[in-house]
């Protein structure tokens, strides 16, 4: 133990590691971050990302106590740095003295690299040190296909290569992405590949890039999708709307963009829907409804609904904290706890803030959050919002999952979080729970489950997917929303007393929301009462289920592994999917035509789902309904 202060880092040493953290947690370009840098004012810092970053200062500076709270400046925060390591008494100097996380070796001196890894930093937040070259892009990185598109974009960008940019679907690490993009430098003549890119700015738009794969081809087809309008790049932030209205327009007057249609009746078995493309109500029969047990339409939950409004208003008039709370949003949160047998529950302003709240309340920058390739997008934003380090398994590869678990395990930081869906809402199989279970357990992870469409639907009673295999307490928490089978809005956890309780006071979507109004409470409190009091409600679904399934299959459609009431109709190819969906709503069907992003490329599908509601007739002419219109559109061989 030394009393010299020259035994420590100098004040140059500690603020350059100080940048180099801030930097890495917010993605600024470190010449950015000079010693009079306001947090707020000028870098945007609000106290949820700075608590993030002393955190991070605080592990890499090795610090035993928290530094002071209020630093207002990277220079004040400097200055708490070096207090903090004086006041310890302490004369190793290695945390800080250190050389900084090296650049990958193959990233020197190669501008196609850099621009890769330099885009993967940008768009995933890790430092360029955790970034391997050779790293499996889902497995290790968590990059999903979403957000490597947008890693393909900026690093085009970054190269000066115009025109669209190179699908990048059968990338599986960032030198295969690099290897791909340098076949398109030494493709493009007089394409001057520039010096590597400041590690977090902004690249300037190309000239000539719109960002958009070319337009309508020989054949008139516009062979665009969705997904080229995400990353077009232009001074103006509007221009990707003008883009993309006029695309959208052409798959409207084509009759393939239905979506968004208003409905002027209720929706049962059937229901009557404004045709906005041809100015005219029109019935269908209706297999796009999340109405499973057709509760939307029971006279008691409508009743309810009514009475309650009439006795508590409209709505509440704060937030659950605030004023908010209606007795019945209590009764609620009992009911939902008891139907799934868990010991407290939780109820959120939707289903999708549901996951954001308590993924991003639970989990933070240190831990993993381990997920399944084909989850709902709230979870995927939800682990975004947390900031945890993402892995993504192979769907329902149990085999996969291990192996994240195992690597991630041996890392030996922070906590960790297996996210998956009970039923995968496009494609209505259900996830491997025993052996979820099973792996949570032997690498101590938890396990939070969305029964969004299991709930009213597996299991005896159909309190979901715990149920259904037997697992009832062994889930860690289970999540779902009440706008599908419950017939109302708003979304829930259930679990133990202590986590929900936490959550109530972490999660920003049920802290600084409005919650569901005390009507809404009211229709689920009495659709939970239908449920168990009228049983036959679920065999009746699941007659109808099988009946469908089982006339599809033999007409030589691909259902996928449907074990659910969601049945996939997979085309793969997205304009004849479109055109399937266009040829079956002509002959009076409505089912969702499902194309990126709802499905990644190359998976279309049509989305058929089956209610109680549905009759013997009503499913016999559903089947005849999509055999002949597979047999118009090419999808089925034609008649003999």
């Amino acid at each position: 133990m030394t009393d010299s202060v020259d035994a420590l880092p100098d004040t140059a040493r500690i603020r350059e590691r100080v940048v180099h953290v801030i930097a890495a947690r917010t993605l600024y370009d470190e010449s950015h971050l000079r010693p009079e840098s306001h947090f707020e004012a000028d870098l945007g810092i609000d106290s949820v990302i700075m608590e993030s970053v002393l955190v991070s200062v605080r592990e890499h500076f090795g610090l035993s106590a928290a530094l002071p709270a209020g630093p207002t400046t990277i220079g004040e925060l400097v200055d708490a740095v070096g207090a903090a390591l004086a006041g310890t008494g302490d004369d190793r100097p290695a945390p800080a003295a250190g050389p900084l996380p090296a650049v990958p070796a193959e990233g020197t001196g190669d501008p196609v690299t850099e621009a890769v890894v330099t885009a993967a930093m940008r768009q995933t937040q890790y430092q360029r040190h955790q970034l391997g070259l050779d790293a499996d892009l889902e497995g290790e990185l968590g990059v999903d296909s979403v957000v490597l598109t947008s890693v393909v974009a900026e690093a085009t960008e970054r190269l000066g290569l115009t025109g669209a940019a190179p699908d990048a679907a059968g990338a599986t690490t960032l030198r295969a992405l690099a290897d791909a993009l340098r076949g398109l430098v030494a493709a493009a003549p007089g394409t001057a590949v520039p010096e590597a890119a400041p590690a977090t700015g902004a690249a300037a738009p190309a000239p000539g890039r719109s960002g958009n794969a070319p337009a309508p081809g020989a054949d008139g087809w516009d062979h665009r999708s969705m997904k080229d309008f995400t990353e077009q790049r232009d001074p103006d932030l509007f221009a990707k709307t003008r883009s993309f209205a006029g695309y959208l327009r052409s798959r409207e007057k084509d009759r393939l963009y239905w979506y968004g249609m208003p409905l002027h009746s209720r929706c049962g078995s059937r229901a009557v829907i404004f045709d906005e493309l041809e100015g005219r109500k029109r019935e269908f029969l209706m297999f796009a409804s999340n109405n499973y047990l057709g509760l939307a339409n029971h006279p008691s939950v409508i009743e309810a609904v009514v009475d309650a409004t009439r006795t508590y208003g409209a709505t509440h008039t704060g937030s659950r904290f605030i004023g908010g709370t209606n007795m019945l949003h209590k009764e609620l949160e009992r009911r939902l706890a008891a139907f799934k047998q868990r010991p407290a529950c939780i109820v959120y302003p939707g289903g999708y803030s549901a996951n954001l709240g308590a993924i991003s309340a639970l989990v933070k920058s240190y831990d993993t959050l381990v997920v399944d390739r084909l989850n709902h997008m709230s979870i995927v934003d939800g682990a975004r919002l947390s900031g945890a380090v993402r892995k993504i398994y192979r769907h329902n590869d149990m085999a996969d999952l291990e192996r994240i678990l195992s690597r991630s395990a041996a890392e030996g930081t922070g906590g960790r979080l297996i996210v998956a869906d009970g039923v995968f809402s496009m494609h209505g199989d259900v996830c491997d729970l025993p052996e979820i279970v099973r792996l949570a357990k032997e690498y101590d992870a938890r396990v939070m489950i969305d029964d969004a469409h299991a709930t009213g639907v597996l299991g005896v009673r159909g309190s979901g997917t715990a149920e259904h295999f037997g697992l009832k307490g062994e889930v860690d928490l289970e999540l779902g929303t009440m706008s599908k089978t419950l017939a109302g809005m708003g979304g829930f956890v259930v679990g133990e007393e202590e986590v929900v309780e936490y959550l109530r006071y972490y999660s920003n979507s049920y802290v600084f929301a409005a919650n569901i109004p005390a009507g809404v409470a009211a229709g689920l409190i009495a659709s939970i009462d239908v449920i168990e009091s009228e049983p036959e409600r679920l065999k009746r679904l699941w007659t109808n289920i099988g009946t469908l399934r089982d006339r599809l299959l033999d007409a030589g459609f691909d259902l996928e592994h449907s074990e659910s009431a969601i049945l996939p109709i997979v085309i793969g190819d997205e304009r004849r999917a479109m055109e399937l969906g266009r040829a079956v709503r002509a002959r009076g069907l409505f089912c969702q035509t499902v194309v990126y992003p709802g499905v990644p490329l190359g998976d279309a599908r049509l989305r058929v789902s089956v209610t109680c509601e549905h009759t013997p007739q009503d499913l016999e002419l559903a089947a005849e309904i999509f055999v002949d219109a597979a047999r118009e559109t090419g999808v089925l061989p034609g008649t003999p």
